[in-house]
């Protein structure tokens, strides 16, 4: 008698498999959400996609065009992280190809917070008598799309702090030169701030920054997209020969209200109450961009109100081995670091507000 051992792959090792072919899309699908899908046939996968930009075909199109034997998808389970679309966008639904289809199971990770979609891809579904499991790495689904889902939820974008700052809390030399950028961390945590740069959709810094830095903002040590500009300039007050009204990419200019702009092509300026907190109104106008998420790059003033409004999803803090004799003090943000790594010497730490 012979005895046959073999290890039946849950529908959790599936849903991690399309995460992972989701992440192949961060920083190219906005406004849509990174989305990984496969199909499987007798614990084979036999077909596999991935979102790649919007208006480009879905996931779950280009897993069933994947699949050599079309007649498998009869007897076939198709796995996605995110709820099936269900209405008439750039692309035709998806829940209608997988009816079309006659695939018989789908599992999803999570329902889509997209009005249009939520719950009506399930709905469509079952109402052709497909079995539908929902819920399967839900919280990793969820922190896939965290842009994606804290925008449509929250209505803002999703905020990451970053700064860079010395072992005794300084970010820069108080005697700094204008225009001439004190380095404090090395080469590789710098391009990996411009690997940062081109997965969010912005990228925004105070008035002193802009003009003390003179930054581009851009990714230039990356293959990627340039994020948004903004900017805040509460009295227009910037030198227009600044590196951030070159018109090299899109540029948002918040100001008072009663401040008069001088407009210029691809530069869009926007009008704040500054009698009252002024970071809910950007970001609400933020959301009116359809900005699913940004980056906060300074300076210490600008970051730290947005920490003490408690506005922030995530910072990313760097300490780096150069020194500052006598320098400008970085923000204050209490809370324990969730992750550390080392940057060829420097120090990264990841927090988190949950």
């Amino acid at each position: 008698m012979f005895f046959y051992f073999y290890s039946v792959k849950t529908n959790a090792y599936y849903i991690r498999r399309c995460i992972e072919l989701a992440k192949y899309g961060l920083g190219t699908t906005y406004p849509n959400p990174m989305v990984g899908c496969v199909i499987v046939y007798n614990d084979r996968i036999i077909g596999e996609g991935w979102h790649k930009k919007a208006g480009e075909p879905h996931a779950e199109v280009l897993a069933i065009a994947s699949v050599k034997d079309q007649s498998l998808l009869k007897k076939s389970t198709i796995y996605v992280t995110l709820e099936p679309c269900s209405h008439f966008g750039k692309t035709p639904p998806c829940s209608d190809l997988i009816i079309e289809k006659k695939i018989p199971k789908i599992v999803i990770g999570t329902i889509d917070p997209f009005a249009k979609v939520s719950g009506m891809g399930v709905k469509k579904l079952l109402a052709a008598n497909r079995t539908v499991t929902v819920g399967v790495c839900e919280n990793e689904c969820e922190d896939l799309n965290k842009r994606f889902f804290t925008f449509h939820r929250k209505k803002r974008p999703y905020i990451i702090l970053k700064w860079a700052e010395t072992e005794d809390d300084f970010i820069a030399p108080k005697n700094q030169s204008e225009h001439e950028i004190f380095w404090i961390t090395n080469s590789f945590a710098q391009q990996l701030v411009h690997k940062w740069r081109s997965e969010e959709q912005s990228i925004l810094v105070g008035t002193q920054t802009a003009s003390i830095d003179n930054p581009k903002l851009n990714v230039r040590h990356w293959n990627g997209q340039d994020p948004t500009r903004v900017v805040i300039d509460k009295s227009l007050s910037l030198d227009k020969s600044l590196s951030l009204f070159d018109s090299s990419q899109p540029t948002l200019v918040f100001h008072h209200r009663d401040a008069k702009p001088t407009h210029k092509s691809s530069i869009i300026y926007e009008g704040l109450d500054f009698g009252t907190n002024i970071l809910p109104q950007l970001l609400r106008r933020l959301h009116h961009h359809e900005l699913q998420s940004i980056i906060i790059e300074g300076g210490a003033q600008t970051l730290q109100s947005f920490i003490d409004a408690d506005l922030w999803d995530e910072a990313r803090v760097f300490t780096g081995l150069n020194k500052v004799s006598n320098g400008l003090k970085g923000p204050v943000l209490k809370a324990q670091a969730s992750e550390t790594q080392d940057i060829e010497g420097d120090t990264l730490n990841y927090y988190y507000n949950d």
